[in-house]
This record gives structure tokens, C-alpha cells and sequence, in this order.
């Protein structure tokens, strides 16, 4: 038997895959980053095309400058810019990320900022004005609720750290 470093679920356009609202990927360069892809712990995950969402589709923000955990209680929804309502997809692909992170053994994730998805620190205030403020989008939300550990990439290095603190798994 081997050791294992964890897996770390991330935010597949966090590895440059083209899953974004707008079409693109938004990579993440660092060597940290690199590292572990070459120990093969990262699982990139898209929740927001597992929820049934469409690539490209119309942005999307959570509604009167509310959160994921909002959304979860049902005081806000997740619209998108021409006003329809997502907020059943983004749940679902959610809750989709979180059973994806737990059968893959993930008990970190690795979610970009500002998503009403995937925000992990930031997410846009729902005005598409380009406001940003602290909180969970709905996966991050979940994730948590989950007991995975939630970072963001300008929390790498406290995920390193976590990381070393954090039992590897056995391998074969």
C-alpha cells in the first residue's frame, strides 16, 4: 500500500476548460497548480453545465445581494441577465458537485470566485453591474455544508496547508 495525497475538486475552468457562461476557460497558472495535476490530485467539475445549463448561456447572478445559503432557503434565486430563472439548475448541479467530490474522495475543493456557482470568498451582488460581495455561491454553500473544505485561488497557500495537515489516503 501506497500513500495518497487527497484529490482536490476544482472548478473546471480553473484548468482552462471552456465551461464559463461566456464560452471560455479561466486558468489558473500556478506551480502549485501544477504540481498537483502532475500527482494527479485535482478533479476539475463544471456544476453549472451539471446542472443542465447550456455553454455559452446568458450571465447569472444571485438575486438583492444575497448568497448560496439564501438560495438554499429559498430567499433568493439565481437569475440570469434577461431575467430567467436558473435557480433550480444551479441547486441541482450543485448538489451534483458535492455527490461527484464525495465519490472521488475530495475533501477539499478548489472553487473560483465571484460565480454564483462556484463563488468562494466573492460573488456579484445580482445587479450585473459588476458589484462584488463577500459570500458563497450555491455549490460553495453546499460543499461546506458537506464538510469539504472550501478555497478559493487567492487561498492556495492556506489549502497547502491544509493539505499537509489533512491524513492521505491509502492507496493500492
Amino acid at each position: 500500500m501506497s500513500l495518497m495525497p487527497p484529490k482536490i475538486l476544482i472548478s473546471a475552468c480553473l484548468l482552462g476548460r471552456p465551461v464559463r457562461y461566456d464560452g471560455k476557460g479561466k486558468p489558473l497558472h500556478d506551480p502549485i497548480l501544477e504540481r498537483w495535476k502532475s500527482e494527479d490530485c485535482l478533479v476539475g467539475y463544471c456544476p453549472e453545465q451539471a446542472g443542465g445549463l447550456p455553454t455559452p448561456r446568458p450571465p447569472a447572478e444571485i438575486e438583492g445581494g444575497m448568497n448560496g445559503d439564501d438560495v438554499l432557503a429559498g430567499r433568493a434565486r439565481v437569475l440570469e441577465v434577461t431575467g430567467g430563472d436558473v435557480t433550480a439548475e444551479f441547486i441541482s448541479g450543485g448538489k451534483r458537485a458535492v455527490a461527484f467530490a464525495e465519490e472521488q474522495g475530495c475533501r477539499f475543493a478548489l472553487l473560483i470566485d465571484s460565480s454564483p456557482s462556484c463563488g468562494s470568498g466573492f460573488i456579484y451582488d445580482g445587479t450585473f453591474s459588476g458589484t462584488r460581495h463577500p459570500g458563497f455561491g450555491v455549490t460553495a454553500a453546499l460543499m461546506r455544508r458537506a464538510g469539504i473544505e472550501v478555497f478559493s485561488p487567492r487561498q492556495i497557500e492556506d489549502l497547502v496547508t491544509s493539505l499537509a495537515e489533512a491524513p492521505c489516503k491509502s492507496g493500492s
